[in-house]
């Protein structure tokens, strides 16, 4: 049996930032754009990994969510207390560096971590945790 990751899913309050930022700071491509009941589905990837997306999603993408739902949901975004996502990277300090040329919310600077990597963290315009790391050279 042959298990591939596909899809993986990022809440985002606001999808035009959500570009701005995945797309035009990360250089990820956009590759769908949907619109249903009121909700809107951005899914972008990188160029390098045709088979895997990322979905930008409202905060709670159910249409039968009840209202206190969505407004915990929004609070736990607003905090930054939603999952996050972990890029790899060729060059973790060049990364760091476009990233934070281009504004980005630093959580934290290129870093040699004792499990065996080197990384950087940001937070995307919604709160949302991103990781940028590096295998450490041997």
């Amino acid at each position: 049996m042959d298990i591939k990751l596909s899809a993986c899913f990022i809440a985002v309050d606001d999808h035009d930032k959500a570009l701005a930022f995945y797309r035009d700071v990360l250089g990820l491509e956009v590759r769908n754009d949907v619109g249903f009941e009121g909700m809107r589905w951005v899914t972008v990837g990188a160029p390098s990994q045709p088979d895997v997306n990322i979905v930008l999603e409202p905060p709670l993408a159910d249409p039968n969510a009840s209202p206190a739902d969505r407004q915990a949901m929004a609070e736990l975004l607003a905090k930054g207390q939603l999952r996050g996502v972990i890029f790899h990277t060729d060059d973790c300090d060049a990364t760091f560096e476009r990233i934070r040329a281009a504004g980005g919310e630093v959580l934290q600077e290129p870093v040699d971590q004792p499990y065996g990597v080197r990384d950087c963290a940001f937070r995307d315009p919604s709160g949302n945790m991103l990781r940028f790391t590096q295998p450490r050279k041997q």
